[in-house]
């Protein structure tokens, strides 16, 4: 190692995903290994990510973590799983010009600093696990200069938060549940690239941002121990729907891929509701989503919006083109319009293109909607539900994990190495 203080960093950035096929339920709580496999879609991380450094000094005395500005304890076992197979890979690293050089034994006694920051809510079952241990594992991969592909790195990110290992590649991604004991074959592989199925518009309705009352590790432990549904989910359903989403998603058949994806959505919070207790993580509003989405769907004759929830009630909306998400996102704002005092450019947000497409510029043109068709005709006065969700977020399929070159972005001090 060179003589002088130095920090060296890296900076990344990952995106977050959502099964369309859901995993729910562990066969090994420590590797993180799953009853089933199951299939995402990598979301925008213009939209959706998390962005994170991470450095490394001699002068640094242990590791350390900052998630969102607060400083969290790096000590928790799936931390340290990842940290540990990370050194174990790590190789020699050399930086000329700062005239850093670090060998592969060096790591083993070096400690790290980590920054990192979702800008999206943290554990509203909006996967923010998934991409912040993904970019945790991608951007020390990086700093260490391990030599592994993005498989074998999902293995790592996987023993974090098993979602992780899903948002190392972008597009449409299956995690394959693997049968080695020891987790090797349990890996992530990209279906197809963001580039394959790209008419796909995904509106995302934050009904809230509160941190779920049950999380995701006790809720999967709790089904697996309770429900006799999740067994028959797990041997019999998913199998034959992987197969049949495979090839939905490489067809580009959207009546199908919506087929499936509400189906399984439902069947994942079936199993919920099967758990002792029972787990509720959807709400009224989340069942509102639904009956409007199934109801336009119907009337249409074949599907125009796929909907998903993960561990939470926010809806995940995925429409066929950018005609359909306009018309969707006429039909959230007509049901569930903001309060009076709320700003548009902070109620919907992302992909700000769709509201031109939707014909809305203001606060004026939400009011001035006329109710949708499918409900003109069952003659009931339709009600709305003013407040109900926070915000929508407009987004679409997108890339994997890159790596940050331009130093402004970074989220560490070159000079303390801790937070800017």
């Amino acid at each position: 190692m060179a003589a002088e203080n130095w920090v060296f960093t890296v900076t990344a950035q990952t995106p977050t995903n959502i099964a369309v096929i859901k995993y729910w339920g562990k066969r090994d709580e420590d590797l993180i290994l799953p009853i089933n496999d199951s299939i995402s879609v990598t979301l925008d991380p213009d939209h959706l990510c998390t962005t994170t450094s991470v450095a490394v000094s001699p002068d640094f005395t242990h590791d350390r973590m900052w998630l969102n500005g607060k400083e969290v304890s790096l000590s928790g076992g799936r931390y340290q799983n990842c940290l540990r197979e990370l050194r174990s890979r790590a190789s020699d690293v050399e930086d000329e010009k700062k005239g850093i050089k670090i060998t592969k034994k060096d790591w083993e006694k070096l400690h790290v600093h980590v920054v990192s920051y979702n800008n999206f809510p943290t554990a509203a079952g909006l996967a923010s696990s998934a991409a912040g241990l993904a970019c945790l594992v991608f951007s020390l991969a990086k700093l260490m200069n391990v030599k592994e592909d993005h498989s074998r790195l999902s293995a790592i990110a996987r023993q974090g938060s098993g979602s992780a290992c899903r948002s190392l590649y972008g597009g449409f991604v299956k995690w394959i549940m693997g049968k080695e004991e020891n987790g090797s074959d349990s890996i992530a592989v990209q279906l197809t690239d963001e580039k394959h199925w790209d008419d796909l518009v995904i509106i995302i309705a934050v009904v809230s941002s509160k941190q779920k009352e049950t999380s995701s590790t006790s809720g999967m432990r709790d089904t697996v121990e309770t429900s006799m549904l999740v067994e028959h989910r797990a041997k019999e359903v998913v199998p034959k729907r992987i197969i049949q989403m495979e090839e939905a998603i490489k067809n580009r058949d959207f009546p199908a891929f919506a087929r499936l994806t509400c189906a399984d959505s439902n069947q994942f919070h079936a199993v919920c509701l099967d758990t002792l207790p029972p787990i509720f993580y959807m709400n009224d509003t989340s069942h509102r989503i639904i009956s409007y989405v199934e109801k336009w769907n119907r009337f249409e004759g074949t599907p125009q919006v796929a909907y998903t929830f993960d561990a939470g009630p926010n809806a995940v909306l995925i429409s066929h083109n950018r005609k359909a998400a306009a018309q969707l996102l006429q039909r959230l704002l007509f049901f569930f319009p903001p309060q009076s005092d709320t700003d548009l450019s902070s109620y919907v947000i992302g992909d700000k293109t769709i509201l031109q497409d939707a014909g809305i510029q203001d606060m004026k043109d939400i009011e001035a909607l006329s109710p949708p068709p499918e409900i003109k005709e069952t003659n009931t006065p339709a009600q709305k539900y003013k407040g109900d969700v926070s915000y929508f977020i407009c987004t679409r399929p997108g890339r994997g994990p890159v790596v940050l070159t331009d130093e402004s972005r970074s989220l560490i001090n070159p000079e303390t190495g801790l937070p800017k």
